[in-house]
């Protein structure tokens, strides 16, 4: 019976992750078609094709070394000690969940039938990876080359949010341990440091033509298609429960040791700290915090339709660190705040600094998760940190419990430290090689300027020749 119950669990969990993937897809199919929707005509296969190249170059790369810097980095290195071996280096030993078990020649890294799980784990963290790259994507559209967006792509795809997720998702992160971080949903994980990243690189970047006026107004570059525009915030919606469903462990044993018939086994839901949850629970607090977020934008922006759907996602990032916990009323409340704040600094950054945000990512995603991670601080406050650490899965170890420093200072992390400074070092050193923006005349002419008059020549020919 006992091994009926793990195969059907094992079977189960593999078919559990691949659904979340097919999912999340969809996030990234609703990225296109929100950038585009955003994006002028002139630009819009150029928009298209680099959020689509983004796939095969952060997939390589998380392949290659992305998924093995996430096992490898979790204490710091040299921060707190893990809690499989002891060390304070590289987890690259021998010991359980060693980034040894994660290079691309590990016998899990493929087909393996005495392992259902890596495959399916791999790929949901990779799907959160296209996202973080695809959020930095909106925010530089018409005006970055190829090259440097795909390099922008990989570092914060493969490298910077592997990092992050090792320090404040991993179960031997020291941002659990020492700080009692908390983020069930990754309101700071992928939102907040791909939020950062975006406004490091904008900083570099600088303004589209026109953009603003001589005396420094900013002028509303609005999007061409708002029906795109509506059509892809609504599969990022749908993606979003893949998303929310990939961040939970949706089989685990809180009770300990023991069998059925004593009573001793108590399978749940749990987050990715293993602190048990429910689908049913996260369910109505998705669509809360999602409502919140609809409600507040449409007030603050006075009906406008862009501002309004990006809300109902600023909603949802904002509340997502605490959703595993919140009460409904609480995440719509949270939705609502997060909203308010990332609507109200956007158009103070913008012209305090002159900074051109081409579809609000950075108000969406960055302000909003730094904004929801602070207030799960406060609203959780006491809470464990972590399941490994308390009742049936306490380790010898104590991890700091969620608190108001502790998640503040998880901000900071993921918003400046891995996000906006690696974003402008990087686009920085890009600039400087001349490989960042595009030539003034090709963003006037537009990106597409060269495939456009191409199919012109092409239809002229097709329509002067004889049958």
């Amino acid at each position: 019976m006992t091994d009926e119950i793990s195969a059907l669990t094992t079977i189960f969990t593999e078919f559990y992750y691949w659904i979340t993937v097919v999912l999340m897809f969809l996030i990234h199919v609703g990225f296109c078609m929100y950038e585009v929707g955003a994006s002028r005509y002139k630009h819009h296969q150029h928009t298209l094709m680099k959020n689509t190249m983004l796939i095969p170059l952060v997939t390589v790369t998380w392949f290659l070394f992305g998924w093995w810097i996430y096992f490898a980095f979790p204490t710091g290195p040299g921060i707190a000690p893990s809690i499989m071996n002891g060390s304070t280096a590289l987890i690259t030993d021998d010991s359980a969940f060693s980034a040894a078990f994660f290079t691309p020649t590990s016998d899990i890294m493929a087909v393996n039938l005495n392992d259902h799980i890596t495959g399916v784990f791999w790929a949901a963290f990779l799907l959160f990876s296209w996202t973080a790259a695809s959020i930095v994507s909106g925010a530089v559209i018409e005006r970055i080359t190829t090259f440097a967006f795909g390099i922008l792509a990989i570092a914060i795809g493969s490298v910077f949010w592997s990092i992050d997720a090792a320090w404040g998702w991993h179960f031997d992160g020291w941002m659990l341990k020492i700080l009692g971080y908390h983020d069930a949903y990754a309101s700071g994980v992928i939102h907040a440091i791909a939020g950062g990243f975006a406004l490091g690189v904008l900083a570099v970047l600088g303004p589209r033509i026109g953009k603003f006026s001589s005396s420094g107004e900013p002028r509303n570059i609005g999007p061409r298609n708002p029906w795109l525009v509506t059509i892809g915030l609504f599969l990022i919606y749908t993606g979003f429960w893949g998303f929310y469903a990939a961040c939970n462990i949706p089989i685990y044993d809180v009770g300990g040791e023991g069998d059925f018939a004593l009573g001793k086994v108590y399978l749940t839901a749990t987050t990715i700290y293993v602190t048990p949850t429910t689908l049913g629970g996260i369910t109505m607090n998705f669509l809360m915090s999602l409502s919140g977020g609809l409600l507040a934008g449409y007030v603050i922006a006075k009906g406008d339709p862009f501002w309004t759907y990006s809300s109902g996602l600023a909603g949802i990032i904002c509340a997502s660190a605490g959703n595993d916990l919140y009460h409904p009323i609480q995440s719509l409340i949270i939705g609502m705040i997060g909203v308010v704040i990332a609507y109200k600094m956007h158009y103070w950054v913008e012209r305090k600094f002159k900074i051109d945000d081409a579809v609000g990512a950075v108000a969406v995603h960055g302000y909003a998760g730094f904004v929801g991670l602070i207030i799960c601080g406060f609203v959780l406050n006491g809470y464990p940190s972590s399941g490994y650490s308390v009742g049936a899965m306490f380790d010898g170890s104590t991890y700091a419990t969620i608190n108001p420093l502790g998640q503040f200072l998880g901000a900071l992390i993921m918003f400046f430290v891995l996000g906006m400074f690696p974003g402008y070092v990087i686009a920085k050193v890009l600039h400087g090689m001349g490989k960042l923006r595009i030539p003034r005349e090709v963003e006037l002419a537009g990106l597409d300027y060269e495939t456009m008059e191409a199919a012109k020549e092409d239809e002229k020919a097709v329509a002067s020749s004889s049958r």
